[in-house]
């Protein structure tokens, strides 16, 4: 997920349902994204993480699975949050 869509700088690499509402309520996360986060949101409770993966690359879901660096956006919800506020996932 990117807070500008134009600008892959932006990338949103770790998210909780708070953080992806105001995406979406600044107009960040909109057209066929919004289902896919609204989707993540409903999931997040009952998941420790639910990652997202660009397929801008070759194997970019596998770097978003099985490493910490990743390309996508890794949402977990509230609770989890405090698990990974300070940690290296990319270590």
């Amino acid at each position: 997920m990117l807070r500008d869509h134009t600008d892959p700088a932006t990338l949103v690499t770790f998210a909780d349902p708070d953080d992806l509402a105001g995406l979406m309520a600044s107009g960040a996360l909109a057209g066929g994204m919004r289902p896919k986060v609204e989707a993540c949101i409903r999931a997040a409770p009952a998941a420790s993480s639910v990652p997202t993966s660009s397929t801008a690359g070759p194997d970019a879901l596998l770097l978003e699975v099985f490493t910490g660096a990743g390309c996508g956006t890794m949402i977990v919800g509230r609770k989890e949050k405090a698990t990974y506020l300070g940690v290296d996932l990319a270590g």
